[in-house]
């Protein structure tokens, strides 16, 4: 059960953070800053490339490595393929898991490695192997690790991972708001020095601004009624989210959503991206879960028994090109079956800009739910 009124007592909130997910997703802007900083005095904007690598391969643990990759190939387009590679093992811990390059990996491809561990012996022995590949390797990862060293020895380069210092107590969620732009920025630097996507410092500096106008607007001192995303998370506090995405951007912002909702607050979500979805969607829509499902929902006991679960659309959308939308259709259908809908709209910016304010309302929506709902 959600406890509405946690949402609108700060010191509440902050008592019930306990893995610091709050002051991740306010500080998501100066992590951005901090990681930018980071690759510039690494030297990313003293690199000069050959010319675009013919595949760029991403490795890494969790869901910021599954988003970075998402976000980079939306970002890059057809151009140069962005492929994750996904980890093998017995169990999701550090030393359980590896990686394996594709067999026709070579000199002209470029290896990304993200982590916010550095310990995995698999990523040490990915480096390893990419430089008997002839891979170009990069890596972005906490300083003074195995990782640290394994690119050295592969001649590569290294960029140090932006951390704060509350995030040393104990072990990152891989979908806590700052881990992903920690990972995320130094990558979006290279990969504009390649030409592969375009990412000058003045637009990852507006990316910044944006998340901070975002932390303005959905802080934990804002009230519910006029903070999108306190909103949002009340809206699914006994829902299963239906996620719907429009534009190009919105798509991975809401697969983020999906992963960062099972991850930090323990709630199923499905998504797709429309026009799809409507026909993904429609017997879901039609079926048990529907708002109109269960007529003796009316009944119910509403101190001792649980609420029916009943499906809510939360559509995100960036602006389509060509203004051909299937958002009216997305509502209609919706409503339809008696189901409710979300919107989400990013204000006008550049295409990282309305997707860093995508994801931000829906990270600090995941982690208000979280903390009201006590995971």
């Amino acid at each position: 059960m959600l406890d509405e009124s946690l949402l609108d007592t700060p010191e509440a909130l902050s008592e019930a953070d306990r893995r610091g997910l709050l002051r991740g997703a306010a500080e998501a802007g100066a992590r951005v800053r901090t990681a930018a900083r980071h690759a510039a005095e690494a030297g990313v904007h003293d690199l000069k490339p050959d010319g675009r690598p013919r595949a760029v391969l991403i490795a890494g643990p969790g869901a910021a490595a599954i988003c970075a990759a998402d976000l980079l190939g939306t970002l890059a387009g057809p151009g140069s393929p962005v492929i994750r590679l996904a980890p093998t093992g017995v169990a999701p811990a550090a030393g359980a898991l590896r990686w394996e390059l594709p067999g026709w990996a070579g000199s002209v491809d470029l290896l990304l490695i993200t982590t916010p561990d550095g310990t995995e012996p698999g990523l040490s022995l990915l480096a390893d192997a990419a430089y008997r590949r002839g891979c170009t390797v990069v890596a972005v990862a906490p300083a003074r690790t195995p990782l640290t060293e394994a690119v050295e020895s592969a001649h590569g380069f290294f960029v140090p991972l932006a951390t704060a210092p509350y995030e040393q107590d104990e072990a990152l969620a891989a979908s806590a708001p700052g881990v992903l732009w920690a990972l995320l920025t130094p990558l979006l630097a290279l990969l504009d020095r390649t030409g592969l996507l375009t990412a000058p410092p003045d637009a990852i500096e507006k990316v910044a601004d944006r998340l901070d106008d975002i932390a303005e607007r959905c802080g934990p001192a804002i009230a519910t009624y006029s903070n999108p995303a306190k909103t949002l998370a009340a809206e699914l506090a006994d829902a299963l989210p239906v996620v719907w995405t429009e534009g190009v951007s919105a798509g991975p912002a809401g697969r983020r959503f999906a992963a960062a909702l099972a991850e930090l607050s323990g709630r199923p979500a499905v998504v797709a991206e429309l026009p799809e979805a409507l026909a993904a969607h429609s017997a879901l829509l039609a079926g048990p879960l529907a708002a109109s499902a269960d007529p003796d929902d009316f009944f119910r006991d509403r101190v001792e028994e649980a609420p029916a679960l009943h499906a809510r659309v939360v559509l995100l959308r960036d602006r389509p090109i060509g203004g051909l939308t299937a958002a009216p259709a997305a509502r209609d259908l919706a409503l339809s079956h008696d189901t409710p809908i979300s919107e989400l709209e990013p204000e006008e910016g550049g295409e990282l800009e309305t997707l860093a304010e995508l994801i931000a309302i829906t990270d600090f929506a995941a982690v208000y739910l979280a903390l009201a709902s006590g995971a």
